[in-house]
């Protein structure tokens, strides 16, 4: 099944439909009309598949999704547009310009935790693009693969788009075929074998990995406002986030005023959610039982647990080292550990020690310091004096370098993503310089000059 749907996806892209700009501004408006009806099901889908509440699925999946159609529709035509470009003196008589294709059938590979955004995100740039696509959303979010299944049917004949449910099984039959480009959001480990059979067909890949993003907080900071947002960016979505701060290293002289300040906000945004059953569950057993086993050392906020659910209360970690458990991986759930450093310069050389995160914060009002502290330390995207609302800005692209991935997205960088530029030289015919031939006697004397 999956290789005939693959031959139909690749010979309805060889038919050149989906090349003109009206016909993938079209797809999209169709995308978000299938969206919009489904979109009581993608709540419901949501909260079964582990608790999430309107407001946030509406914040980081639904209305994401819809900002972002609406952002690539409005500038589609500008992005695809043949770029001229300058011609040096030495090409005198011809033109050059980048023309923008796209790869052709591609492949879109979903993690589960923001199942529905990261699934649709990296879609709406290839239709953008002009390319086809195969979804293949998580395994570990049913009922919400089984809604985009449902919306891909509805808004697209399956040789432009289709969804593929199902397990590690599926994925490796997916992989075994010579995909155009492919897009994957999920661990390193399973980056890793992405990349392996990649290479296997020469397709180029982005990966969207994770790691262990630092919030470091000096003694120059808004120590409240720190607090306020470092929390807020942690515990959302129950701290499965891949651009969460994984853990907090402030400075020494600080550290007691911003642990008080997160544990005030702490209990003031979910404290009653958690009581009440509304704070988001783990998304499995697994997961469940191995965030469990990082709650370990000076907990001085939450450390509750419900098994029956698989909820986690929202956990602040103090006096943690890079020894604990949980500096050892990615934590993805809501455990904020927090180090503490006597010299930035330091703590600076210790994160550089640590595989490149994807994300990366610098709390400070000074300037200068921001300035050092992001020129030194290497990561994919980050903000100063915030956490994760970068990614809400499709102006800057997203994405990881080394162990947290390759490649990047978000409002045109996905447009470019899935888009192969194609330079063409436009020479004239009009004359023809004879001394840039072999033949002629000013061939080398040509050569030395337009070089040297």
């Amino acid at each position: 099944m999956i290789e005939s749907l693959f031959a139909k996806q690749r010979q309805f892209f060889q038919s050149g439909k989906t090349l003109p700009i009206p016909f993938r501004i079209e797809a999209l408006k169709q995308l978000k009309r299938s969206i919009k009806y489904h979109e009581e099901m993608l709540l419901e889908a949501m909260k079964a598949d582990f608790n999430k509440g309107e407001p946030e699925a509406y914040l980081t999946e639904i209305g994401y999704v819809y900002n972002d159609i609406n952002f690539t529709i409005k500038n589609l035509k500008e992005w695809a547009e043949t770029e001229r470009v300058k011609t040096p003196p030495t090409h005198i008589g011809s033109t050059s310009r980048i023309h923008k294709e796209p790869f052709g059938v591609t492949l879109i590979i979903a993690p589960w935790n923001y199942p529905f955004n990261l699934t649709v995100s990296p879609l709406i740039g290839a239709l953008g693009a002009g390319n086809t696509a195969i979804l293949k959303p998580s395994e570990h979010t049913p009922h919400v693969s089984r809604v985009i299944s449902h919306i891909m049917a509805l808004a697209f004949p399956e040789k432009h788009v289709a969804s593929v449910e199902g397990g590690v099984e599926t994925n490796q039959e997916l992989l075994d075929l010579p995909f155009n480009y492919i897009f994957y959001t999920g661990s390193s480990h399973v980056g890793k074998i992405v990349m392996e059979k990649a290479s296997q067909h020469l397709t180029p890949v982005t990966l969207e990995l994770g790691g262990k993003s630092p919030a470091i907080v000096t003694r120059h900071a808004d120590i409240k406002l720190a607090a306020k947002r470092i929390v807020w960016g942690k515990f959302l979505n129950a701290g499965q986030t891949c651009v969460a701060p994984d853990f907090v290293y402030v400075d020494s002289k600080v550290k007691e005023r911003l642990v008080t300040h997160m544990k005030y906000y702490t209990r003031k945004f979910y404290e009653k959610d958690f009581n009440e059953g509304r704070y988001m569950s783990i998304v499995n057993r697994n997961h469940f039982d191995r965030i469990k086993e990082l709650m370990q050392g000076d907990i001085v906020y939450g450390g509750r647990s419900l098994s029956n659910t698989l909820a986690i209360e929202p956990t602040i970690i103090d006096n943690a080292d890079f020894d604990h458990p949980a500096m050892q991986e990615e934590i993805f759930g809501p455990i904020l550990p927090v180090l503490e450093f006597n010299s930035l310069d330091k703590a600076v050389l210790d994160v550089r020690d640590l595989p490149d995160p994807l994300a990366f914060y610098i709390f400070t009002d000074k300037k200068t310091e921001a300035k050092h502290v992001v020129r030194a330390v290497p990561f994919g995207a980050g903000a100063i004096n915030d956490t994760v609302f970068h990614l809400a800005n499709p102006h800057l692209p997203f994405g990881g370098r080394g162990n947290s991935g390759m490649g990047n997205y978000h409002g045109k960088y996905s447009f470019d993503t899935f888009t192969h530029k194609k330079s063409v030289l436009d020479q004239t015919t009009c004359f023809d310089f004879p001394f840039r031939y072999p033949s002629s006697k000013l061939f080398s004397k040509f050569i030395k000059y337009i070089w040297k």
